[in-house]
């Protein structure tokens, strides 16, 4: 059996990083998914890490070394007993037996912090949504479902803000895909904020050309070397399912995980979708998968410098607008 396939989601505390996995979870099956929540590997309960005046963020609260063990473990093929962390009261619970799978999403705030662990994902994802932006979304998520008033969580945030900086910021060079979910021309509402990607050189990103400026509104500069891209909130249904049914075409291969509940999310009970969420969510889906596929065929995958010449698909694949 090929081994699996291990993504990274790095950012800070609700700059969404569950909103993003979880709707890849749901697309790859969750009988084909590991997931692993980093929090779960905090040295001290939130009772200790107020006695000694520590935040989650730092390195010395969380069992760095165990993380990188374990995140090789499941690359390798291996099974693992992970921590559990109980976020309702800050508590810890019994150890979880985890058997890999197809393929592993691993999130957290310090995914990126040694070079054991970064060696280990096919894919690397950092979240960094505007500060205030991020903030707004901490103290709804605490205040709604971990039982913190909005106080408290103001509070937490100004406390922990030199660790995020020291620690959790400094993470986004390592990442492949940087994602800025953001408010735009079409408001700050949820389901139409506008996202920027920074695509770095590691991985051979779909062209995008194709689709760039026109009625689709979508952007796209060079920095460093580096593609930025900008999609629109209120980028049309009808030009977001082209775009969408062109990079299904690049991964043919996949089809039989297409659907049409990318970008979906929830608030509270309500169901909400995003197109320019849904889009993120398929040009990671877009990695994953040719990095099975490298995989499958004797490669190594399809990071640059890595990947084996006959089990590697093209560097790049083009795609062809409609």
């Amino acid at each position: 059996m090929p081994r699996p396939i291990i993504l990274g989601v790095v950012g800070d505390s609700a700059a969404g990083k569950t909103t993003i996995t979880r709707g890849l979870v749901r697309i790859l099956g969750e009988e084909a998914v590991t997931h692993v929540a980093l929090d779960d590997y905090h040295r001290y309960d939130r009772q200790q890490r107020k006695e000694r005046n520590i935040t989650p963020l730092h390195p010395d609260c969380n069992y760095l070394d165990i993380m990188g063990q374990d995140i090789a473990h499941l690359r390798g093929g291996d099974a693992i007993l992970k921590p559990v962390y109980r976020h309702t009261d800050g508590t810890f619970g019994a150890p979880m037996y985890i058997e890999p799978h197809a393929f592993a999403i691993v999130e957290g705030l310090l995914g990126y912090h040694t070079p054991q662990m970064r060696e280990a994902y096919d894919v690397r994802v950092y979240l960094a949504p505007p500060e205030e932006l991020r903030r707004r979304w901490k103290v709804a998520r605490d205040c709604s479902r971990r039982g913190y008033t909005t106080d408290e969580v103001l509070t937490e945030l100004d406390r922990r803000e030199p660790d995020s900086a020291a620690f959790i910021r400094p993470q986004e060079r390592f990442a492949d895909i940087v994602v800025a979910f953001m408010p735009g021309a079409a408001g700050d509402a949820p389901d139409r904020l506008d996202a920027r990607l920074v695509l770095r050189e590691g991985l051979a990103h779909p062209d995008l050309s194709p689709f760039i400026g026109g009625d689709s509104g979508i952007t796209l500069d060079q920095h460093n070397g580096s593609d930025c891209v900008r999609i629109p909130g209120d980028i049309d249904r009808e030009r977001a399912a082209e775009i969408e049914h062109a990079i299904w075409q690049a991964m043919h291969f996949a089809s039989h995980l297409r659907t049409q509940r990318l970008g979906e999310f929830t608030i509270g009970t309500n169901l909400h979708r995003s197109e320019s969420l849904a889009l993120v969510q398929l040009l990671i889906l877009y990695h994953l998968v040719t990095t099975k596929a490298s995989v499958a065929l004797g490669g190594q995958g399809t990071r640059a410098g890595v990947a084996a010449h006959d089990g590697a698909p093209p560097p790049a694949l083009e795609l062809a607008a409609p």
